[in-house]
This record gives structure tokens, C-alpha cells and sequence, in this order.
């Protein structure tokens, strides 16, 4: 899949109902408390907060999909296109780091990610 088609994905999602989007600073806030959610399950696997032996495991991964339905969700409310802002983030971070860490050496031969 490709990004506009997760956008779509959760745009028909959401049209279903009659409260559609919430208001940005209201997915914000939700953007805040899933961040929250996968920064416990961080800490709870490798920091140094492990469980309590009665708490359920968490899944990583489905914390991670949380916060990306919020990210899309936001980005659809506010008419943002993000293959095209991720497009553009990877330009300005290829163009200001590329030359900030140091490159393995197989790596330099390959093809451009985008």
C-alpha cells in the first residue's frame, strides 16, 4: 500500500460517522496519549520500567499503528497530501545529513530510497 492509499483507508473509515474528524488540537491531544501508550510499552521492554507481573504484554507494533492512524488522520482533516511531505522530508534530510554520520561502506553504491 501506498500512503495516499492508507489516507483513504482512513478517510472512508472516518466518513462513516457523523462526528468525522475531531478538531486538530483535539488529535493533538490523542496524538499526545498514543505517543504516551508506546512510550510505556518502550519502557516496559527495553527501559527500565519493567511490568508488573499482572499487566497483560503490550504490542509494540499495534502501539506504533496507533500513532500512525492519529499522524493520517490529522494530516486528511488538514488537506495534508503526506507522500508528498514525506517525499519532501527525505529530500531536506538527504540534502542537511548526508554527510553527518559515517556512511557503511556497501551502502554508498546504492540506489536512492526515493
Amino acid at each position: 500500500m501506498e500512503i495516499k492509499d492508507w489516507q483513504k483507508l482512513v478517510d472512508d473509515w472516518i466518513s462513516q460517522f457523523e462526528e468525522g474528524y475531531w478538531q486538530p488540537a483535539s488529535m493533538m491531544l490523542r496524538l499526545t496519549e498514543e505517543v504516551g501508550e508506546l512510550a510505556r510499552e518502550i519502557n516496559h521492554s527495553y527501559g527500565q520500567k519493567p511490568k508488573k507481573p499482572t499487566e497483560p504484554e503490550g504490542d509494540l507494533a499495534l502501539e506504533m499503528a496507533d500513532v500512525l492512524f492519529v499522524i493520517i488522520s490529522m494530516a486528511n482533516s488538514l488537506n495534508i497530501d503526506l507522500e508528498d511531505a514525506f517525499t519532501r522530508m527525505m529530500e531536506k534530510y538527504r540534502l542537511r545529513d548526508s554527510n553527518r554520520w559515517t556512511k557503511k561502506q556497501d551502502v554508498s553504491s546504492a540506489e536512492p530510497l526515493i
